[in-house]
């Protein structure tokens, strides 16, 4: 039989990872990284330099009710956002194929580590101003044609893959 939201076997747990939406603009994909936010446990979302219609059918539809779980909040200016982030002791982590980035199942992070996860806009990426202030640029291996896949895929890979590395805030 399968579980209800209320009787899964999952225990809550929140992991110290901002989510930082540079530039994502999809009502559909804001709405997929506020489930997301709320699947991993995610401490905080920012979408940055968009603006969000959390009225959005859309946007409702595909985050189902998760906008009232996970803390968010909008910035102007992504560059500055994570730099705060820095300076407040999280590594910049970006999600992006540049000629500096490794695969994502090679990243290394402490157990303690504080995350800010960068992912960009769907049609341009992450803006090169990040990429340069970026800790650590990371990429997915594919093994097809193309050389990028949805954004929010590549949230979920990420972040699946992130939040095994890492301690659960006590």
């Amino acid at each position: 039989m399968q579980a209800t939201h209320h009787s899964t076997p999952f225990k809550k747990k929140q992991f110290p990872v901002i989510l930082v939406l540079d530039g994502i603009s999809s009502p559909a994909n804001i709405g997929s990284f506020f489930r997301l936010a709320d699947a991993f446990g995610i401490e905080k979302l920012l979408i940055c330099e968009s603006t969000v219609d959390l009225q959005s059918n859309r946007l409702k539809r595909t985050a189902r009710a998760t906008v009232k779980n996970v803390d968010f909040e909008e910035q102007e200016d992504s560059e500055a956002a994570c730099k705060q982030l820095k300076e407040a002791g999280y590594k910049i982590v970006a999600i992006e194929v540049t000629s500096r980035s490794i695969a994502l199942q090679k990243c290394h992070f402490e157990a303690e580590d504080k995350i800010a996860l960068v992912l960009g806009n769907e049609r341009l990426g992450v803006r090169k101003e990040i990429l340069d202030l970026a800790d650590t640029i990371l990429h997915i291996d594919m093994f097809g044609e193309n050389s990028s896949m949805n954004v929010t895929h590549a949230g979920a890979i990420a972040l699946f893959e992130i939040t095994k590395r890492l301690q659960p805030v006590p």
